[in-house]
This record gives structure tokens, C-alpha cells and sequence, in this order.
């Protein structure tokens, strides 16, 4: 488990580098600073509440005590976490789910590249993670949460990170409104390159190691995570070369993480040739709704059309192909003769899509009342990177 959140760790430093490589050369210290910053502000906010509103005695089904685990509160080193069978320390699962709670709102930050200031970023972080992220890890993850008790899963997130997160980026790029400086597209696509494999190889830590222990389900869920990230690759490749002539390393790297993050509610719950079908799905919509997004905002690196989309489709999925021959614990889906699961699945997915929405809307407005949200447009076409930061990622220009 250690292992397993060491690779969810190296996500966001993948995240660093595939959003870095997809923006102009001139903001890429910009871009990586924000998943970065996240790696030690969201830790903290982790360790001083974040777990203990996750993970604590549920009030309402809605949020654990902020107080009960604060800090570390009431937890020794012998303290077992009793969400599963195998006596996980407490400990190991705070530093796990603590590397789920860096990423997600990194995730975002690909939807109002260039224009967000860094200041109002911060504290953007500080009540989005408290506000949406934590609510949503209660009430689906927490043995006693709301959606939990109500029969919803989420094997490794589709609905508490891609969908809170997609749907968060929807938000931000529709409050920040459209660049007025065009961008020149992808500056460096070995790092994109770079970043879509660490992705990819954290991914395992990232479904797999969300069995919390090892036997049968934690294998099937490592397998159909790799299967699903391939077909969806190659069939976004495809896609590409059907509809543009010629085939692009980036198409398939973006497929793949759609394939990723379909594949993250369902991978512990379906079979290995279910997994082939949805990566096949999540290159299918996900390809199409960032083409019918990028018509109406400027979701700068489609962070909405591949994981919004892709974690709603992955959480509908579930209700579709889930089975109890894959894992005993888990529901049967519509395939199984279970058509309720799917009800329950696009219910949990409305009210999380809508409360991640409003939620991101009115912290946006609020921050902007404090601190202005949106950069200035005219420092954007001249240095992003100097004029926040001071610094250059290179020393030559042309």
C-alpha cells in the first residue's frame, strides 16, 4: 500500500509535465507550479482536517467530524483503518488517500490554463479540496456516507475525483471566460509524452492499490486498467487519423488517459473484456464532447471532455457491467439483471456534477471579492511565467 501510494504520489508530478507540455513555452512554470503546489498545500490541509472530514464519525452521512482526526487526532501507529478485511494501518491509509486528495484539484488547472492568477489559485485549493473533494470522499468512500449506504460505487474514483474535478473545470473555464491570446498549442510534446507514462504507471497505484489489500480483485482491477487505457488509446489514434489524415502522438496519449479515467470507478468491479469495450466507449464520447466543448469554451487542455466526461461515463458503466463473479463484495449490473444499479449510478453522478458546478461557481465569485481570480490578459501575451514567478524554464527564446 505504501508502494501503491508512492505511484499515486508520482501522478502529480506526471499531471506537472503533461499539462507543462501542452501549454506555450512561456507559462509552463505557471502550469507545473500549480500541481506542484499542490503536492505540499493539500498535504497540509490533509494532515490539519481534510482526512478527518473525509474518513471521521460521519455527521449526516454528508462529512466526517472535522475535529475527530485532526491532525492526527486519535490515531496511534497500532490503529486500524476498518473499511477493509486485510488490518490496514490507519496511518498507510491516510498517506494514501492523502495522494488522491493532491491530484484531483490539480486536475483542474488544465481548464483555466493562463488565466488565473496565483494567489486566488491558492485559496481556490484551499475551499475547493475542503468544500467539494472531502464532502464527496465521506459520502461515497466512508463505510457509513450517504451515497455509500445508498448502494453507489466508485471503485477509484470516477465520481469523487474525475467527475467532482471535471465538472469543476466546466466552471472555471465558463467564470474566467475565453484567452483573448491565442495559444500556439502543445510547445513540447516529449514532455507531454513524459507525463502521460508517469500517469499511466501511477495509475496502477491508483486502481489496483484501491482494493486496499492484495488478492484476486486487486489483480483483475490492475489488468483492466492497463486493457482499458490501450483500446482507448488506439481507437482516439484512429479516430484521429480518420478525421484530421494523419495520425498524432498526442491524440493517442490523450486517449489513453480518457481510457484511465473511464476505466477508474468500474476497474475492481468488471471483467477484463468489459474493460476493452469501455476504453473503446471512453475514446468514442470523450473525443466527441471535447470537440462539442471546445465550440463553446475555452476549456484550455479539455480537462472536462477527458475526465469529466470520461469518470462520468466509467461511473455509469459500473451500473452496466459490474459483476459479482469479478467481485463478490461489490453489485451486479444492468448486465447481471440489476437494472437499479444503474438508477442509482446516474443519480449519484447528477448530484455530484451539480454540487461540484455551484460549488466551484460560488468559490470563484467569493475569491474574487478578496483577491482578483483572472489575469490580467495583457501579461499573458507578453511572459506569464516572468511576470508571476520571475523565472524562465528556458533560456533561450525564438
Amino acid at each position: 500500500m505504501l508502494l501503491c501510494a508512492s505511484l499515486v504520489m508520482l501522478m502529480t508530478p506526471g499531471l506537472a509535465f503533461f499539462y507543462g507540455g501542452l501549454v506555450p513555452r512561456r507559462s509552463i512554470v505557471t502550469m507545473m507550479s500549480q500541481s506542484f503546489f499542490s503536492m505540499g498545500w493539500v498535504a497540509m490541509l490533509w494532515f490539519a482536517v481534510g482526512y478527518s472530514i473525509s474518513f471521521g464519525p460521519s455527521i449526516n452521512g454528508i462529512i466526517g467530524d472535522p475535529l475527530y482526526y485532526a491532525f492526527l487526532n486519535n490515531i496511534q501507529p497500532e490503529t486500524l483503518f476498518t473499511g477493509n478485511d486485510g488490518g490496514l494501518p490507519l496511518l498507510v491509509h491516510f498517506v494514501y488517500q492523502m495522494m488522491f486528495a493532491i491530484i484531483t484539484p490539480a486536475l483542474i488547472t488544465g481548464a483555466f490554463a493562463n488565466r488565473v492568477n496565483f494567489p486566488a489559485y491558492l485559496v481556490f485549493l484551499t475551499f475547493w479540496t475542503l468544500l467539494v473533494y472531502c464532502p464527496f470522499v465521506h459520502m461515497v468512500w466512508s463505510p457509513d456516507g450517504m451515497l455509500a449506504t445508498w448502494g453507489v460505487v466508485d471503485f477509484a474514483g470516477g465520481i469523487v475525483v474525475h467527475a467532482t474535478a471535471g465538472f469543476a473545470a466546466l466552471a472555471s473555464a465558463l467564470y474566467v471566460g475565453k484567452r483573448t491570446v491565442v495559444s500556439d498549442g502543445s510547445h513540447n510534446i516529449p514532455y507531454v509524452a513524459l507525463g502521460a507514462g508517469l500517469l499511466w504507471f501511477g495509475w496502477y497505484g491508483f486502481n489496483a492499490g484501491s482494493e486496499l489489500q492484495i488478492n484476486t480483485i486487486t489483480v483483475s482491477a490492475f489488468i483492466t486498467t492497463d486493457i482499458a487505457a490501450a483500446f482507448a488509446a488506439v481507437t482516439w489514434f484512429i479516430i484521429e487519423k480518420i478525421r484530421t489524415g494523419k495520425p498524432k502522438l498526442v491524440g493517442f496519449l490523450t486517449g489513453a488517459v480518457a481510457g484511465l479515467a473511464t476505466i477508474t470507478p468500474a476497474a475492481g468491479y468488471v471483467s477484463i473484456q468489459s474493460a476493452a469495450l469501455i476504453g473503446i466507449i471512453a475514446s468514442l464520447v470523450c473525443y466527441f464532447a471535447v470537440l462539442l466543448v471546445r465550440r463553446h469554451l475555452d476549456d484550455a487542455l479539455d480537462v472536462f471532455g477527458v475526465h469529466g466526461v470520461g469518470g462520468i461515463i466509467g461511473s455509469i458503466l459500473v451500473g452496466v457491467f459490474a459483476s459479482t463473479a469479478w467481485n463478490a463484495k461489490g453489485p451486479d449490473g444492468l448486465l447481471e439483471g440489476n437494472g437499479m444499479q444503474i438508477a442509482k449510478q446516474i443519480t449519484a453522478v447528477v448530484f455530484t456534477s451539480v454540487w461540484s458546478f455551484v460549488f466551484t461557481l460560488a468559490i470563484l465569485w467569493l475569491i474574487n471579492k478578496f483577491t482578483r481570480v483572472k489575469v490580467d490578459q495583457n501579461k499573458v501575451g507578453a511572459d506569464l511565467d516572468n511576470t508571476l514567478f520571475g523565472e524562465d524554464a528556458y533560456t533561450e527564446r525564438t
